[in-house]
């Protein structure tokens, strides 16, 4: 919308942190919620139609489309967001535990990165704590090593002494 492709600029990734720093506020905003909705929707009428199993996979297939688009020769984003809106849906409590991890880490390090890979190393535990089922906790465990596994770069980074920081 703004005729800047993220895929270009600053970390090259199309997810709301870099569509932030190169198209704005706004656009990263507007970015953050689509991705937000592309798992909480699916996760919604997956959990409604058929039960909480059938919403997290319904969730999880919108989250590999979002890792590996089609239209992008399958080179897309990291997944946080889109993972968010699925437990958005499917487990609040332990969501909102995750984001606590997230926020603190990322007000002590001021890297989007480390929150978000702190946050989703935290979520399957959260969640077996609350839900305590097994093929939840390890559908949750694969997701979050999904998540990490695409934050590799940013992993490269943060050794090197080279993330950049977000405020």
């Amino acid at each position: 919308m703004k005729g800047v492709d993220p895929r270009k600029g600053g970390s090259g990734n199309i997810g709301a942190t870099n569509v932030m720093r190169t198209a704005g506020k706004t656009m990263g905003l507007l970015t953050l919620i689509s991705d937000l909705l592309k798992g909480a929707l699916p996760a919604f009428f997956g959990k409604n139609l058929y039960g909480p199993e059938w919403g997290f996979l319904f969730g999880f297939c919108a989250f590999l489309g979002h890792l590996f688009p089609v239209f992008l020769k399958f080179k897309g984003g990291k997944g946080v967001a889109t993972a968010t809106g699925l437990y958005l849906v499917l487990a609040p409590l332990p969501l909102i535990l995750s984001l606590g991890v997230f926020i603190t880490i990322l007000l002590i390090t001021r890297r989007v990165s480390l929150g978000s890979i702190s946050g989703s190393l935290s979520i399957p535990w959260f969640l077996y704590l609350n839900v305590g089922t097994r093929s939840l906790f390890y559908l949750a465990l694969l997701l979050s090593s999904l998540i990490i596994i695409r934050h590799f770069s940013n992993i490269k980074r943060l050794i090197a002494g080279t993330e950049p920081k977000i405020f």
